[in-house]
């Protein structure tokens, strides 16, 4: 973490009386919130130089929190945040005062990962749990919160990411009567039985229902990334395990089949666990955070292959 120059600043370091698990800043920037095994979550204003003044310290979880997310701001100045307390909390302030507005309690083991869905589709809140469960939370238009939990991976999720609302293509062939076509409600998630599973919500029976398996690691999936679209044909999905690999799942058009490239090429292994997977907002970089300490930037070559293109100690 950049530790504040400016006189009224504090170092993000101190802020926490423990480890800090994750950092987020929010759409615009201006905030940063993060979480740490304390129990707390924390928000910072943030200005050039750094954070600026002792925070909002947000307390309510019983145990480490994991993971924290910030909703679009079109909802409003929401974050959600989960633990290992079993809880997923929502969080929403107003006024300058943040207040829970929602406490999740369907699980029965440790949340690790949440994940909001693509704005256009409205304020809705995927979550991973040790239990072996997957929920999706979704704030309805009378004020209420609706919950959907069901069977993810058998001995437990570790992590979810959401496929962009755009849906593969469409820039260049639109859907038929769709030119804006946001309507895909589909997500990823990584599992501790060594797989990825892709979700898709049914409308016509209210429900998520898998959809496909990708099966390309020797031991738990730890993190999944579905990258930015701008309605180009091809998706692209990154994966990361604790065989030390990180993977790049990459399909040419919907409904064909989902091809597999290791980053460094067939047989690479990083030095130690690979623990986060994350892409540019443009969708052509992506950073790889391994249990050595580093981080390392990977770009796809001409001829489909990922080259390290840096390598940065964290």
């Amino acid at each position: 973490m950049p530790t504040a120059t400016t006189s009224d600043a504090v170092p993000i370091e101190t802020a926490h009386e423990d480890m800090i698990h994750d950092a987020q800043l929010d759409y615009y920037g201006k905030r940063l919130a993060t979480c740490s095994s304390d129990r707390t979550v924390k928000v910072f204003d943030v200005a050039e130089g750094g954070a600026t003044g002792p925070g909002n310290t947000l307390k309510g979880h019983t145990g480490p929190v994991w993971q924290v997310a910030w909703a679009h701001p079109k909802f409003g100045h929401i974050l959600a945040s989960c633990s290992y307390d079993g809880k997923v909390l929502i969080w929403k302030e107003t006024g300058g005062q943040w207040a829970k507005v929602k406490e999740h309690t369907l699980h029965t083991a440790s949340v690790n990962s949440v994940a909001w869905a693509p704005h256009e589709l409205g304020a809705i809140l995927a979550c991973a749990s040790s239990d072996g469960k997957l929920s999706v939370l979704t704030f309805k238009d009378d004020g209420q919160w609706g919950a959907d939990i069901f069977n993810g991976h058998a001995i437990g999720c570790n992590a979810v990411s959401w496929a962009p609302a755009l849906i593969p293509g469409s820039l260049v062939v639109p859907a038929p009567g769709t030119p804006n076509a946001t309507s895909v409600q589909r997500f990823a998630s990584a599992g501790c039985d060594n797989l990825v599973r892709i979700w898709a919500y049914h409308p016509e029976t209210a429900s998520y229902a898998e959809e496909e398996v990708l099966d390309g690691h020797a031991d738990w999936v730890r993190d999944v990334a579905w990258a930015p679209s701008i309605g180009l044909p091809r998706s692209y999905i990154a994966t990361c395990s604790q065989d030390r690999t990180a993977v790049v799942w990459t399909r040419d058009r919907v409904g064909a089949p989902w091809q597999k490239s290791v980053i460094g090429g067939e047989g690479h292994r990083f030095p130690d666990v690979v623990w986060r997977v994350s892409w540019s907002l443009a969708g052509n970089l992506l950073a790889v955070s391994c249990g050595d300490g580093k981080v390392t930037l990977w770009k796809e070559t001409l001829k489909g292959g990922w080259e390290c293109v840096s390598d940065m100690n964290s």
